[in-house]
């Protein structure tokens, strides 16, 4: 059964950090290009950041460059968004996403809320 699960979502402060984790499971991780998504209300979901299976490469929407790092551990099963210097219009839910040139998942997604 696939399952990518995400967390690590919250509320937080302009300028302030948080760290998106997705567990991914059920298919062959290293496999797969990994990618975050976001969804704002009312907004299309737009590509956030993405990594290729090995993580030898990376890309980033610009709105986020500079301030967002995507990483995976392969070891682990897991991927990452470190995201620094948060703007309110980083408000979203954060979706994980993994693909090949077969399959495609989703993940549920994690809120993240930029307040003050």
């Amino acid at each position: 059964q696939v399952q990518l699960v995400e967390s690590g979502g919250g509320l937080v402060q302009p300028g302030g950090s948080l760290r998106l984790s997705c567990a991914a499971s059920g298919f062959t991780f290293s496999g797969y290009t990994m990618s975050w998504y976001r969804q704002a209300p009312g907004k299309e979901r737009e590509l956030v950041a993405a990594i290729s299976n090995t993580g030898g490469s990376t890309n980033y929407a610009d709105s986020v460059k500079g301030r967002f790092t995507i990483s995976r551990d392969n070891a682990k099963n897991m991927v990452y968004l470190q995201m620094n210097s948060l703007k309110f219009e980083d408000t979203a839910v954060y979706y994980c996403k993994g693909r090949n040139h077969f399959y495609e998942y989703w993940g549920q997604g994690t809120q993240v809320t930029v307040s003050s």
